[in-house]
C-alpha cells in the first residue's frame, strides 16, 4: 500500500516537472500565434522576430540571476537599480578612456558587489531578503543617480554598442545579435550549474527546506551569499546589454523592471515558495512577455493596455503555481 502511495506521488511529480517545462512553451506558441492572426502582418516577420530577441535578452539575462534566487526562495527587488549602475559606471570608464573590455567588466562587476552587500546584509542581519533588497533598491539607485549627477552619461562609441544592435546586411550570417548569443551562452551555463554542481543541489535544497538543509549539513549562510551575488551579476550583464541598446548611462532607466525579471522567472513556472525553476522556462517566460508588449504595440494598444495584460499574466501564474502545489500536496 506504501508502495502504490509512494509510486503515485512520483508519478505526480514527474508530472508537474513536465508541465512546468511545457506549459510555459505552449503558452509562448499560443501568445505568437495570437498575435500573429489578429495582428498586423509586420509582428511575424523576420525583422520583428529578431527586435523581439534583442529586447528578450535585458530581462533574460537578468532572470538568469533571478531563476537562482527565486529556486533558493528569495527575492531581488533591486534588480532594475543595478542594470542602471551598471549602465552608469560603464559609461563613466569609457568616457576616462579605458578600454571597452575593462569598462564593461566593471560595470558587472559592480552588480555583483551590490548583490554581494544583499547576501551578506541578508545572512547576517537575519533579515528577509524583501526588505533588505527594498531598501537596496533605493539605495543602488540613489548611488547611480550620485554618479551620474542625475543626469544620463554620454559616452565614446565602441564595440560594446554592437551587442544588441540590429543586424547589418553583412552580418546577417550571425542570425542574431551577439548580445543575444551571450544570453544563451549563459543560460546554458546556468542549467549545467543547477543541473550537475553541488551548488546547484544546494540550492534546490535551500529552496524546498531551509531547516532540513541546515541539517543535512548544507552551508545555507555560504550558499545565499553564493547566489545574490550571482543574481546581481547577470543584473550587472544585462546592465552591459542595457548600456548597448541606450548607448549612454542612465540613472533612470529599468525602473520596475525587477517586476518583469521576477515575472518571466514565475511564468516559466519558478515557483515563489522557493525549490522550483528552470533555466528554459525563465527565458520562455522573458520571451512570453516581450512577445506580448511587441504584440500590444504594433497593434496601437496604449502601454496601460501592456500593462494590464501583463499583470494579469503574472496573477494567472502565481494562481496555477499555487492550484498545483495544492494537488502535489
Amino acid at each position: 500500500m506504501k508502495s502504490a502511495e509512494n509510486s503515485l506521488a512520483k508519478k505526480r511529480f514527474n508530472l508537474s516537472k513536465w508541465l512546468n517545462i511545457i506549459g510555459p512553451l505552449l503558452g509562448l506558441v499560443f501568445v505568437f500565434a495570437l498575435f500573429s492572426a489578429i495582428g498586423p502582418e509586420s509582428f511575424r516577420s523576420s525583422r520583428n522576430i529578431e527586435t523581439i530577441l534583442r529586447q528578450t535578452a535585458i530581462v533574460g539575462t537578468a532572470a538568469l540571476g533571478m531563476t537562482l534566487v527565486i529556486i533558493s526562495a528569495g527575492i531581488d527587488l533591486s534588480v532594475g537599480s543595478v542594470i542602471a549602475l551598471s549602465t552608469v559606471v560603464i559609461a563613466l570608464l569609457l568616457n576616462l578612456g579605458l578600454n571597452p573590455f575593462l569598462c564593461a567588466l566593471a560595470g558587472i562587476l559592480a552588480g555583483a558587489l551590490c548583490g554581494f552587500v544583499n547576501g551578506v546584509l541578508i545572512t547576517l542581519l537575519k533579515v528577509v531578503p524583501f526588505i533588505v533588497t527594498l531598501g537596496t533598491l533605493l539605495i543602488v539607485r540613489g548611488v547611480a543617480k550620485g554618479l551620474a549627477n542625475e543626469q544620463k552619461v554620454d559616452a565614446p562609441m565602441s564595440w560594446l554598442n554592437n551587442l544588441l544592435s540590429a543586424l547589418k546586411p553583412s552580418e546577417r550570417w550571425m542570425i542574431v545579435s551577439p548580445g543575444v548569443w551571450l544570453m544563451i551562452l549563459l543560460a546554458i551555463m546556468v542549467w549545467l550549474l543547477l543541473t550537475y554542481t553541488r551548488l546547484g543541489r544546494y540550492i534546490f535544497a535551500i529552496g524546498s527546506n531551509e531547516n532540513t538543509a541546515r541539517v543535512s549539513g548544507v552551508p545555507t549562510d555560504r550558499v545565499k551569499l553564493i547566489v545574490y551575488t550571482l543574481g546581481s551579476f547577470f543584473a550587472g550583464l544585462s546592465g552591459l546589454m542595457q548600456f548597448s541598446r541606450l548607448t549612454v548611462g542612465d540613472p533612470t532607466v529599468a525602473v520596475g523592471l525587477e517586476l518583469d525579471v521576477i515575472a518571466a522567472v514565475v511564468i516559466g513556472g519558478g515557483s515563489l515558495s522557493g525549490g522550483e525553476g528552470s533555466v528554459l522556462g525563465s527565458l520562455v517566460g522573458a520571451l512570453i512577455m516581450t512577445t506580448i508588449r511587441s504584440g500590444c504595440s504594433q497593434m496601437g494598444f496604449p502601454n496601460w493596455v501592456q500593462e494590464i495584460v501583463t499583470g494579469a499574466i503574472i496573477i494567472i501564474a502565481v494562481a496555477l503555481d499555487r492550484l498545483r502545489r495544492r494537488r502535489i500536496s
